[in-house]
């Protein structure tokens, strides 16, 4: 008589593998592309949208820092999803990205454009941090750190689509009138940028189970993460997540700092102006866009650095490349002209890229799954720290370019030398 094999959970995960996990990767890779999309389109559109909807540098500092105001959305939606199930959190979360998104494109006053992106910022503090427990819960002890890697090799690819905007919004004659609202290309732009998470919802709905290391795990309060044995990992982790995601501020800031480097110079050399006039016409430079585009293609040899050796190596000792992130953003402040100021951004963008996808594969894997809320938490840290990131480029962007510039190069520094004092998390099982 056969008698049935006892597994253990990472046993049976590590059988199961297969065609399976890789369209999860494509699923769950969709949904990490859309929230890159949701929270860098707004940088792409703002130098054509503060002409229509005069915008101070103040107002867009405000713009770009409302798709992370809702600070405690990280926390909240992890809750959530340790008591509803991953499942039903990202197609909730998802839904209300994709429809707020869109629905921002209509709205003719600076104040609502905002309301619209602070109402998509809450599905992006849930999303982000539950899209990785979801996955890595899947996914087998040998193979999670190239596997997260490649997932979180999809926030390049949200980048290039975002970045595609050089594509839509230099067109001028993309417009129309829906009564007495003059539809123009940004608004498209807006449009399009929104398809990605509605897509994913209805992919999550229609195709995708329930997390199976959920659905076995009783669940333990957030506040736990600060007691022992998790309090010596939980206090360096808060650090680098906050210093890492301040660098928001700078990255969000890209298409503005390129526009201004046209005629020549560093980027904080040429201010622009505090406000716009009610009858000024945008003239887009294309240029800016197509700047941004390189800039976020120059993600992919950090992606396949990570994917290659991150299994081999873990996530703690790839930490390390924040201190070169630091370095090439402190050259940014001192290039004399746009070639320089594009170049060092690229080095910022690959290396930077690198710190992040080994933060996903720390952050999953240094708590045991009835503790997967921690990530929305550390996520809802980093969404205070991108807040002032982008209100401290708003306010001081035109006044003293340096000091913000200066401070994330200081901050990531912070962020790197705070990461020794990890564990070294390589190949660990999930409990």
């Amino acid at each position: 008589e056969h008698v049935p094999q006892k597994l253990t959970y990472e046993e049976a995960v590590e059988r199961a593998f297969g065609l399976f996990h890789w369209l999860l990767l494509v699923v769950c890779g969709w949904a990490n592309a859309s929230d890159a999309v949701e929270i860098l389109c707004v940088s792409f559109l703002l130098p054509t949208a503060r002409c229509d909807l005069e915008l101070s540098s103040s107002d867009m500092g405000l713009l770009t820092a409302s798709i992370f105001l809702m600070m405690v959305g990280g926390y909240m939606w992890g809750y959530l999803a340790d008591q509803k199930g991953r499942r039903r959190v990202l197609i909730m979360s998802l839904t209300v990205n994709g429809l707020f998104g869109g629905l921002a494109s209509l709205a003719p006053w600076f104040w609502l454009f905002l309301l619209m992106r602070f109402i998509s910022g809450i599905r992006v503090g849930g999303s982000l941090p539950v899209i990785f427990s979801y996955f890595s819960e899947f996914m087998p002890r040998l193979r999670r750190g190239a596997m997260i890697s490649c997932l979180a090799t999809f926030w390049m690819a949200g980048n290039i689509l975002a970045a595609l905007a050089w594509l839509v919004i230099p067109r001028t004659w993309v417009k129309f009138f829906l009564g007495t609202l003059e539809f123009k290309s940004w608004r498209v732009f807006v449009v399009l940028c929104s398809v990605p998470s509605i897509s994913s919802a209805l992919i999550f709905k229609l195709f995708m189970p329930e997390s199976p290391k959920f659905l076995m795990e009783a669940l333990a309060p957030i506040k736990k993460i600060f007691q022992s044995p998790f309090r010596s990992r939980s206090i360096p982790l808060l650090i680098i997540f906050y210093s890492i995601s301040f660098y928001y501020g700078l990255w969000m800031w890209f298409p503005e700092l390129f526009e201004r480097t046209e005629d020549g110079g560093s980027p904080c050399a040429n201010v622009s102006r505090p406000s716009v006039a009610a009858n000024e016409t945008c003239n887009t430079v294309k240029t800016a866009y197509t700047d941004g585009f390189i800039t976020a293609a120059a993600n992919l040899p950090g992606n396949i650095f990570t994917i290659l050796v991150m299994d081999s190596t873990g996530g703690k000792a790839l930490l390390g490349s924040l201190l070169l992130s630091s370095l090439s953003v402190f050259f940014i402040y001192v290039v004399q002209t746009k070639a320089q100021s594009l170049i060092l951004s690229c080095i910022f963008s690959g290396v930077s890229v690198i710190a992040w996808n080994a933060l996903d594969v720390v952050g999953t894997e240094l708590y045991p799954t009835k503790l997967s809320s921690a990530l929305g938490f550390f996520t809802g840290v980093g969404r205070v720290a991108a807040i002032m990131g982008n209100l401290v480029f708003g306010r001081l962007v035109d006044a003293n370019c340096a000091v913000p510039i200066l401070l994330v190069s200081a901050l990531l520094l912070t962020g790197g030398l705070v990461g020794l004092l990890l564990p070294q998390t390589r190949q660990t099982e999930l409990t």
